[in-house]
């Protein structure tokens, strides 16, 4: 076992998940809702109670567990889940409603994430989270980076998933638009980006007000 994969078991073993969540978790992968890591999850909850979060929009509602992840970091937050699928939808309503979470922090839609994301008022949220269909992955996140507000955060799970995309002979349409977002996020004077490893990858975009 290389160094790089010893730290990636090392963080996974040191991850404990709160338990409501590892409930959840259980729950979606039984749908086929696949779930965000626990390693990611943490680290997510960790930036919205850094960011003390109060308006949060998820994109793909992983059965409950990201929004449980964010509101465990900011439980005084409010959430808005979107998700093409009403079963996801209805098992994180479940997973919500037995975490204890007042029905009035969170809000759940129905949809497509490229109908409903043009919708929403822009610079409203302190964090957005994105984890929804890859091959749309860069609009949704110019969405996520409009809906934001100044000093808010866009988080990208799953940029490193199977570690295809680090990987230089890999040139499928997924790999190089996952490449292409992360080389123009870090390029982009609008945004400050850090790419996270741990689990399937973490990539944290924090909007930049307007210096001019």
């Amino acid at each position: 076992m290389g160094d790089h994969e010893a730290v990636r078991r090392f963080a996974a073993e040191a991850t404990v998940e709160p338990e409501a969540i590892a409930r959840a978790r259980a729950h979606a992968l039984e749908i086929g809702a696949n779930p965000i890591s626990p390693e990611v999850g943490a680290q997510c909850a960790v930036i919205a109670a850094a960011g003390r979060a109060l308006n949060i929009v998820e994109i793909g509602t992983g059965g409950g567990v990201s929004g449980l992840w964010l509101m465990h970091g900011s439980p005084r937050a409010t959430l808005t889940t979107i998700d093409k699928e009403p079963e996801h939808l209805a098992v994180a309503r479940k997973a919500f409603t037995d975490s204890r979470i007042p029905p009035a922090r969170v809000r759940f839609i129905t949809g497509r994430a490229a109908d409903v994301l043009p919708r929403m008022n822009e610079a409203s949220y302190d964090i957005v989270l994105i984890d929804a269909d890859p091959e749309g992955v860069i609009e949704y996140v110019e969405h996520g980076l409009r809906l934001a507000r100044a000093g808010g955060t866009v988080l990208v799970p799953r940029v490193l998933a199977g570690g295809a995309v680090a990987d230089p002979v890999k040139r499928g349409p997924l790999e190089s638009a996952y490449r292409s977002l992360i080389q123009e996020t870090q390029d982009s004077p609008a945004v400050l980006g850090a790419l996270s490893i741990v689990g399937e990858g973490l990539l944290q975009l924090t909007t930049v007000a307007d210096q001019s």
